[in-house]
């Protein structure tokens, strides 16, 4: 099935998508949605139960529309989908399911889309799959021969099956400390691999959210941020040593500018690590049958791992001779503007310290004006 229109494509009907969606609607654009999954916030739907919002809700709405004043400040994963379900009703946005884009290029001036079953041709493309569209596995040795359940943290849904189980989290990112967290509830004996050094920053900083001072350090420099900070953290975090996390050289708002990479946001994992109930291992360098075998020459036998290791959004798995707008690894090179190419834009792409949903309630309103000025 061929179709060709006026009206711009959106691939992806997360929060990105969305949010571009209803932010051509105030332009009178309607737009062609696309979304692989069979429901809106399809990621959201797949992440593990215990997930909440690390942002608060008040800096994590989309645009035009807050979270219901019943949500409590940090949103559980079913609120968020069932936001996101509100959302699309409220706006008239009716995404196209089933529809994963195989491929995407720029042709004669207009950009063509494929997927399995259809292709459609418009002005303008928008992408908006986000961060979390492909999990990243390291390549270890002896993966392969690992005797116990081995998986990603995408295939994780709560530590109910792991009870009394000796489980390791690889990786002290916010789904491993979180994932790390709800495993202990679930009574399962949890080890946490940490490669190297880590910055923390608490959700809550003597009751005022976090991301609201990283909104309000937006205009300061990096350095200087982390400077201010420094002190203050010590004072919440205490003494991160004696618990066998070492902080980086650099802060977590250098970070967000060096590396495009959150701190972990701490929700309970520092205050386990404290008390016993997870202990800090060495990177991972291999596995040998029932044993894991660290960095530093040691092993240990393990019921499960959980590999914590990230995603990466991949964006050059579909889209076409378009190297001048992302990254080797297919990570974007802009978010919230037209790309190196024409008609081409991307959403939710920005890693920054004032929370990922915020940003894309700043990039949607963009991309739709700049669409309305070329249409």
């Amino acid at each position: 099935m061929q179709q060709s229109e006026r009206r711009p494509i959106v691939v992806g009907a997360g929060p990105a998508g969305l949010a571009v969606g209803a932010s051509l609607a105030r332009h009178g654009i309607s737009c062609l949605l696309l979304e692989r999954g069979t429901a809106v916030g399809t990621t959201w739907r797949g992440h593990y139960d215990r997930l909440h919002l690390h942002t608060d809700k008040a800096h994590s709405s989309l645009p035009f529309l807050p979270f219901p004043r019943s949500c409590p400040r940090y949103p559980a994963r079913q609120q968020v989908i069932d936001y996101l379900e509100d959302y699309a009703r409220g706006f008239g946005l009716q995404p196209r399911f089933g529809q994963e884009v195989r491929e995407a290029r720029r042709t004669d001036g207009r950009w063509q889309v494929h997927t399995a079953d259809a292709s459609y041709s418009g002005p303008e493309l928008v992408i908006a799959t986000g961060h979390n569209r492909e999990p990243y596995l390291p390549d270890l040795p002896g993966m392969a021969d690992f005797r116990g359940k081995l998986l990603h943290s995408a295939d994780y849904r709560n530590g109910a099956p792991y009870r009394k189980q000796k489980v390791l989290v690889v990786g002290l990112g916010n789904s491993g400390g979180e994932i790390a967290i709800d495993l202990c509830e679930h009574g399962a004996h949890v080890s946490l691999a940490v490669r190297g050094p880590v910055n923390v920053v608490p959700r809550d900083l003597f009751g005022i959210p976090i991301v609201a001072v990283a909104v309000a350090e937006r205009v300061l420099p990096p350095r200087l941020a982390d400077a201010l900070n420094a002190p203050v953290l010590r004072a919440a975090l205490g003494d991160l040593a004696s618990c066998g996390l070492r902080r980086p050289a650099y802060g977590a708002m250098t970070q967000f500018r060096r590396e495009a990479r959150p701190p972990l946001i701490d929700v309970g994992t520092v205050g386990l690590i404290r008390r016993g109930a997870i202990a800090v291992r060495p990177g991972v360098a291999g596995f040998a049958a029932e044993n894991v075998v660290f960095s530093d020459g040691t092993r240990a036998g393990f019921d499960a791992v959980v590999l914590a290791t990230g995603y990466r959004a991949r964006v050059d798995a579909f889209l076409q001779d378009a190297a001048p707008a992302h990254r080797a690894d297919g990570t974007p090179l802009s978010s919230g503007r037209e790309s190196e190419l024409p008609g081409l834009y991307f959403c939710g792409y920005r890693v920054a310290p004032t929370g990922m949903l915020r940003e894309i309630s700043r990039e949607a309103p963009r991309i739709a004006r700049a669409i309305a000025e070329r249409h």
